[in-house]
């Protein structure tokens, strides 16, 4: 869509028609307003902000115009915030302040040249309009200047910036791995690092810009956000309650980019804390100190033994209600744990938030997979329904070992078992797609978001390990007690 060119002189006719007159109101409009800028640089390839992307844009024009600004951005992985924030916003904050310096920080080098070449490569194909051109001594992606004497310049985390000062600090993904995040040492060393290396670069009434998805509860970010003068642009990967942007709770950020149902894939993918923190930037600790997911192994399916049927269980653990819009229900999990010789093993997780008829029929669908001898177990909720809802599944499992039981304890008192065994490295995942979200949900219990899949264990756990004393029911058989 081409950009229209708006004056607040009002030119005549004439000049509107003159293409010198229209370059030149171009370029006016994009030396003062990074959104006019953002739209022209993004044309020649096909692209154009989006609604956050522009809500983006302006928190970063006014941070570059208030006198010690200071603003956090939280966003998720492939929102394309660096595009707006660590390449755009710097090749036009450049321009516009001559005989000033920015310092750009990333987790490596090697990314903070990547983003120092294409704020260089941008300056050189848009430099005439902005009124900015790259001084020929000093072209290093690293290191450039503007023949105006604005500098940029870029480090990697805990790299060198002694000597320099800057009116504008830009930091982008200041964190490089989980592991580093989940690290206490490495934590305080990027907050020594940030408070006693490269904010005393700032001169006075010098801006600060941290762009990161959170990893941690005590990230940099964590640390930053009750500190007096910050603000913050927290846009989650699926809408919250009062969502900046005015979303609907469950509505996606880009929707052309990736929809709610692939973000629910994505989800489901790299597990709850992974989610909860990088996509929705509510990060929570890992550890609840019940399992030690460090000790469970992943075996190869090929290595495994002949397992006897007999000895092999599936168990399910049933949310109330499927997955809508603002809602974060739990999940209906069936786990099939087998026994071996040597201990246990997790040989399949079915995961899903469904309604009433889509989980019936994956159930029916997962016993006709497992096969006659492979009992299945069910929870029975108290109260009427939870023994309607028992006694319908049953009926639609005829044919098959299916035992049911209320729930006896608490969470944590019925997973104690298993985890003991997870202990004493007696317990083991065949390698697949779900062991990640399964591993986090552990190490995460009984702090953690979600606990559908500890349930499901512990319950196929207690069915291996324990005399049923639970209702069973086979093909043409009334419901027993066995």
């Amino acid at each position: 869509m081409p950009i229209s060119i708006v004056s607040s002189e009002r030119p005549t006719a004439a000049a509107e028609r003159d293409p010198g007159w229209r370059e030149a109101a171009l370029r006016k409009r994009m030396r003062g307003s990074l959104d006019v800028f953002a739209e022209m640089a993004l044309e020649s390839g096909g692209f154009r902000p989006a609604a956050h992307h522009r809500r983006l844009i302006a928190a970063l024009e006014a941070n570059a115009a208030a006198r010690s600004g200071r603003l956090l951005v939280h966003m998720p992985p492939g929102a394309a915030k660096s595009t707006y924030a660590s390449v755009l916003f710097p090749a036009w904050w450049l321009a516009r302040n001559p005989g000033r310096a920015l310092i750009a920080a990333c987790h490596t080098r090697q990314l903070a040249e990547h983003f120092g070449r294409q704020v260089r490569s941008t300056l050189e194909e848009h430099g005439v309009r902005l009124g900015a051109t790259i001084c020929g001594q000093q072209r290093a992606a690293r290191r450039f200047a503007t023949e105006a004497g604005a500098n940029y310049y870029a480090t990697s985390v805990n790299g060198p910036v002694v000597g320099r000062r800057a009116d504008l600090v830009l930091i982008d993904d200041p964190v490089r791995s989980q592991a580093e995040a989940d690290s206490p040492g490495a934590r305080d060393r990027l907050w020594d690092w940030f408070r006693g290396d490269l904010v005393t670069r700032l001169r006075p009434g010098g801006s600060v810009v941290l762009v990161m998805t959170r990893w941690h509860p005590d990230d940099l970010a964590g640390r930053l956000a009750d500190a007096d003068g910050w603000r913050a642009l927290v846009l989650p990967a699926l809408a919250e309650a009062d969502d900046p942007l005015g979303r609907a709770p469950g509505d996606p950020l880009w929707p052309e980019w990736e929809d709610a149902a692939t973000l629910e894939e994505r989800r489901a993918a790299v597990g709850e804390r992974t989610w909860a923190a990088q996509y929705q930037q509510r990060p929570y600790l890992r550890r609840g100190g019940v399992f030690t997911a460090g000790r469970i192994g992943i075996v190869e399916a090929e290595e495994l033994p002949a397992l006897a049927a007999a000895e092999q269980v599936r168990a399910w653990d049933l949310a109330a209600s499927e997955a809508t819009a603002g809602l974060d229900p739990d999940w209906t999990v069936g786990l099939r744990l087998a026994r071996t010789a040597t201990g246990f093993v997790v040989l399949d997780v079915q995961r899903m938030r469904r309604g009433p008829a889509e989980v019936e029929a994956a159930i029916r669908a997962a016993a006709a997979r497992d096969g006659e001898a492979v009992a299945i177990g069910l929870p029975q909720d108290p109260g009427q329904a939870g023994r309607a809802q028992v006694r319908h599944l049953v009926r639609q499992l005829a044919g098959f070992r299916v035992r049911t039981s209320p729930e006896r304890g608490t969470k944590e008192a019925r997973a104690a078992p298993v985890a003991a065994q997870a202990q004493a490295g007696n317990l083991s995942f065949v390698r697949a797609p779900w062991n990640a979200a399964l591993l986090e949900e552990l190490e995460a219990f009984p702090l953690g978001v979600k606990d559908d899949q500890v349930d499901a264990l512990s319950r196929a756990f207690a069915m291996l390990t324990q005399a049923p004393a639970v209702a069973t029911r086979r093909a043409g058989m009334p419901l027993l007690a066995r």
